[in-house]
């Protein structure tokens, strides 16, 4: 099945089941914690659905997270980007935290920010949390599903440190768009390692194609690996890092105005569009501050 979060004339949000052949969808009336941890095998007995449908061109798509999820990234996780970087395969991920500031709806704006003038796309499969992990045999059985997500980088960050600064490339508000909703676990071949094609193209042209496959820790290790620093809860958002392609390995950064189309098997495109870049003001712009020379 397939779950959204939407938002309708009035402004409130709420999940529904969207019906991907007819564009309807029916709310779900129970609580997320009562059915976020029961849909990953395809059953609808714990969602409570209103027996009403609802029109396409009575709601929009917003980011499929629950409110007070957290969101965590993962780099460094396909070889051949690696490669094409002249890097190595770590010795364990590279994780980190966003803020919910960051994510970006289907279809909305992504923020160019001031702090950068080398704006990145990534392509990555997003893994979304139902469960607690306890002591499951197999971390990805405990997931609701997926989704697709675009982990927008800003490659300069950190330069003048030398070092990573992964606040400034990787926390940026309206800089990851989400979305356009969550498949469940049994639509993407159940437990274990995903083996979906994606695809992400820029202004219709292919820049990143690859298969889940490719990754270097499996999504049960991801799993493993955060939850053993921090619980992970359900809603949670975990995601697994991208593939080659992006623009550091050619130097083809977005521009303003590029469309993006982030599509993975079995889940869904995610549409967006780059817009205006930031200006900070005058007294603002400090090399202090880690604004970056022009």
């Amino acid at each position: 099945m397939h779950l959204a979060r939407v938002e309708d004339a009035a402004g409130a949000r709420f999940w529904v089941l969207l019906h991907l052949d007819t564009g309807a969808s029916q709310r779900i009336n129970a609580p997320f914690s009562q059915w976020a941890g029961e849909v990953n095998t395809g059953s609808l007995s714990a969602l409570d659905l209103s027996s009403t449908m609802l029109e396409p061109n009575t709601f929009r798509l917003v980011a499929p997270i629950e409110p007070g999820a957290r969101v965590f990234g993962v780099g460094l996780n396909y070889l051949s980007h690696l490669t094409r970087l002249g890097s190595t395969t770590p010795a364990h991920p590279l994780a980190y935290i966003k803020p919910d500031s960051a994510i970006v709806d289907p279809y909305g704006m992504i923020s160019y920010p001031a702090m950068t003038c080398e704006l990145d796309y990534e392509i990555e499969l997003v893994a979304v949390v139902g469960k607690p992990l306890g002591d499951a045999a197999a971390a990805s059985a405990c997931l609701m599903g997926y989704t697709v997500g675009n982990d927008i980088s800003a490659r300069d960050a950190g330069r003048a440190l030398g070092r990573l600064d992964l606040l400034t490339q990787k926390g940026m508000d309206g800089t990851t768009p989400l979305g356009p909703w969550i498949a469940t676990l049994d639509q993407c071949g159940g437990g274990g390692q995903p083996q979906l094609d994606m695809c992400m193209t820029i202004n219709g042209e292919v820049r990143q194609q690859d298969n889940t496959r490719e990754m270097i820790f499996a999504v049960d290790e991801l799993l493993n690996y955060l939850d053993a620093r921090i619980t992970l809860r359900p809603g949670d958002l975990v995601f697994t890092g991208s593939t080659h392609g992006v623009g550091l390995e050619d130097g083809r950064f977005l521009q303003p105005g590029d469309v993006l189309e982030a599509q993975i098997e079995g889940i869904g495109m995610l549409r967006n569009e780059v817009g205006p870049q930031r200006i900070l003001a005058p007294a603002r712009q400090s090399g202090r501050l880690g604004y970056p020379a022009v």
